[in-house]
């Protein structure tokens, strides 16, 4: 009798140990959907702002969607009311694929980058997003930006069509994907993702600034 006694108690024991694995699982889970943080900053991303600011904000971006070009003006006030040493700004790639010219303005935007304008052009693709997202010939307008912009065109349009800015723009969604993003934009302060604030003074607070 004693001895089905300890046994019985060595069997709860060892039910309630693996209950408790089983529960602390599933938190460690419930908090890594919520808690998944995007890919390490690092030199061949785009960034406005030093990397000792106090925040960092990472937007995961689509130059097609209106929403990401609600937020432009927004980001732009942020950054030129807040220092860099305050505010740090990174900008990264994610191109949805039922937005047909989302891929061309990345790619403009990544060879534009080479000498130097990527973000006037990111700037000049956002507040003209009207004038090509359903244009069939959306890159003969990004290639009249780089003119505007005073860029070679041969060049550019050799970094337009290179594996190197379409490796760049797949790396970053895939990043993207890594860290649980599925819709643009996705806005990540300090890696910590959170909702899209609904104003520029929603956006102040959800900042710290």
């Amino acid at each position: 009798m004693k001895r089905i006694f300890t046994w019985g108690s060595f069997v709860v024991i060892i039910g309630l140990v693996v209950w408790g694995l089983i529960a602390a699982e599933k938190k460690a889970n419930r908090e890594g959907a919520t808690l998944l943080l995007p890919d390490q900053i690092v030199a061949t991303d785009h960034i406005r702002g030093s990397e000792t600011a106090t925040v960092t904000l990472v937007e995961y971006g689509d130059f097609q969607c209106p929403a990401c070009a609600y937020y432009h003006p927004l980001i732009e006030q942020l950054i030129t009311s807040n220092s860099s040493t305050t505010l740090r700004f990174v900008f990264r790639h994610f191109p949805l694929t039922n937005h047909a010219n989302a891929m061309p303005a990345a790619q403009s935007a990544e060879a534009a980058g080479k000498q130097g304008k990527f973000w006037e052009m990111y700037s000049m693709i956002y507040e003209n997003q009207k004038a090509w997202e359903s244009s069939t010939t959306a890159k003969n307008i990004f290639i009249g930006y780089a003119k505007e912009l005073g860029l070679d065109e041969a060049k550019f349009m050799a970094d337009y069509e290179s594996d190197e800015t379409k490796n760049k723009i797949s790396n970053d969604h895939r990043g993207g994907l890594k860290a649980g993003v599925n819709s643009t934009p996705t806005f990540f302060v300090n890696g910590k993702k959170i909702n899209n604030p609904q104003s520029y003074d929603e956006f102040k607070k959800a900042l710290g600034l």
